[in-house]
């Protein structure tokens, strides 16, 4: 990209130069703030032997759980197997690895490897499988494990209002992972719902700056619900 304006006007240019094999970095927990159309791209692009690091892998039909059926996925880092039978038959048979970790440690590894940090000491796994093979020091009497950060190729983000400079506001829940996922990928790409211009979004309400933005693209969203739990009123 050159210049500050970080607007592309199509799917396929948002995601161009992603190829086989490359690392995806992809915010969003459950259904909620993920990057739904960009994943779809990921689809028509038929890319394949993918390492994709998120909280889940969608459904079955939504989501990151759209890259299954084809195989386009080796790897993913994921805290949890979530609503996904496509991702757990994978799983369970062998066809996908699966590296499965704390959902705070995940959260932090790609905060720090946005921030440049290589590798960063933490209490959560002492003493389970997680801890396995890795590095373990004492602090002030308490046992922490060594954890890599990570870093990808590509980030995938979902932004509720963003200006053409590729700053970013998230909102409310979808939140999430989206911002760590920002800055942790050689190349961010983010689809939002509104675009402003330069200016028009109060300086306090930015949660991620343009600077970590590469491609921006403005789009419309199904925004499915993971499970729906209803009662009648007045209960």
């Amino acid at each position: 990209m050159s210049g500050f304006d970080k607007v592309v006007h199509s799917y396929e240019e948002a995601m161009s130069g992603l190829t086989d094999n490359m690392t995806i970095i992809a915010g969003g927990f459950g259904l909620c703030g993920i990057p739904e159309n960009l994943i779809s791209e990921i689809k028509r692009k038929g890319t394949k032997g993918l390492t994709l690091v998120s909280n889940n892998c969608g459904v079955d039909d939504f989501g990151l759980g759209l890259l299954l059926p084809d195989r386009q996925i080796s790897k993913i880092i994921a805290s949890y197997v979530g609503e996904n039978a496509e991702f757990e038959q994978q799983m369970m048979s062998g066809e996908l690895s699966v590296e499965l970790t704390p959902q705070g440690t995940l959260a932090e590894k790609m905060r720090a490897g946005g921030a440049g940090i290589p590798a960063f000491y933490t209490a959560t796994g002492v003493g389970t499988p997680v801890a396995e093979g890795k590095d373990e020091r004492q602090f002030n009497g308490r046992d922490y494990i060594l954890e890599e950060s990570i870093t990808g190729d590509f980030s995938i983000v979902k932004a509720w209002k963003a200006d053409r400079y590729g700053n970013l506001v998230f909102r409310k829940t979808a939140r999430n992972f989206n911002p760590m996922a920002a800055t942790a990928g050689k190349i961010t790409v983010v689809e939002v719902e509104e675009i402003v211009e330069p200016g028009q979004l109060d300086p306090d309400e930015i949660h991620t700056p343009g600077i970590y933005v590469n491609r921006l693209i403005q789009s419309s969203f199904e925004k499915r619900i993971e499970q729906r739990t209803t009662r009648p009123l007045g209960e």
